[in-house]
């Protein structure tokens, strides 16, 4: 008795990919449709496979999948994107892994997460193709990550006294609050210059079609993707393999 099987389309970013034998794959896919899946390519690894582009990390793709009892199978494959090339820097590379990682991270299994996807598909376009400061894209594509995903903070004003803002606030990555440097106790927050803070309520309260729309100076890029990555590592309690790999060569 043959076991019924269905077939759908849909459209996914590659964000895993494993060898399985001498000519197959399995991915990981974050599916438009369906979140995140697994799904096996059959023959990918071959030379002549259509499967093989389309099926090759950091790849976004149309994929006709069989779906036999939540097992899946990549019928066809089509590529629509590719945000990678051979001529791609180290820090561009180990950062796409990253956004990569933090889609499964934050992805869930058989639940559609379009904005998170167009989170992630931005951030790899901004990164790879308008050559954008990537500390900033890190940061945007952090903080926007965990405001999707539940862990938006209170960037409004100090926590304990309201003062909207000064030249220098501190932001607690622990609870996700701002405090001002009169408020601040010992060790309460890491500082943001006003610069700094304009930017993260950007990141926080924009429409996602303005959400790349600001450029601030690269020093400023840069203590500011410290206190994105800061905050995203502590509200997951998660390592971030790629995220670690970043941190040394950045050293």
């Amino acid at each position: 008795m043959t076991q019924l099987q269905t077939r759908f389309t849909t459209e996914a970013l590659v964000i895993k990919e494993m060898n399985v034998g001498e000519s197959d794959r399995l991915v990981t896919l974050f599916t438009r449709d369906l979140g995140i899946i697994k799904a096996f390519a059959s023959g990918a690894k071959n030379i002549k496979s259509k499967k093989g582009a389309a099926t090759s990390l950091l790849t976004y793709s149309s994929f006709t999948i069989l779906d036999k009892k939540g097992t899946y199978r990549i019928y066809e494959a089509t590529p629509i994107a590719q945000f990678f090339s051979l001529g791609s820097d180290i820090e561009t590379l180990t950062l796409s892994q990253y956004f990569c990682e933090l889609a499964y991270e934050f992805g869930e299994e058989g639940k559609p997460s379009p904005e998170l996807l167009r989170l992630i598909l931005n951030s790899l376009h901004f990164l790879t193709k308008e050559k954008r400061y990537p500390p900033l894209i890190k940061a945007i594509t952090e903080l926007r990550c965990a405001v999707i995903s539940g862990y938006s903070p209170d960037l409004v004003a100090c926590q304990s006294c309201g003062e909207f803002e000064k030249d220098i606030m501190y932001f607690n990555t622990d609870e996700g609050y701002l405090v001002c440097k009169d408020c601040k106790e010992n060790g309460q927050g890491m500082p943001i210059t006003l610069t700094e803070l304009s930017a993260m309520r950007h990141i926080v309260y924009s429409e996602f079609a303005k959400l790349y729309s600001f450029e601030i100076p690269n020093e400023n890029a840069d203590r500011l993707s410290k206190v994105t990555q800061k905050y995203i590592t502590v509200q997951t309690d998660y390592k971030f393999s790629a995220l670690e790999f970043y941190d040394s060569i950045k050293e």
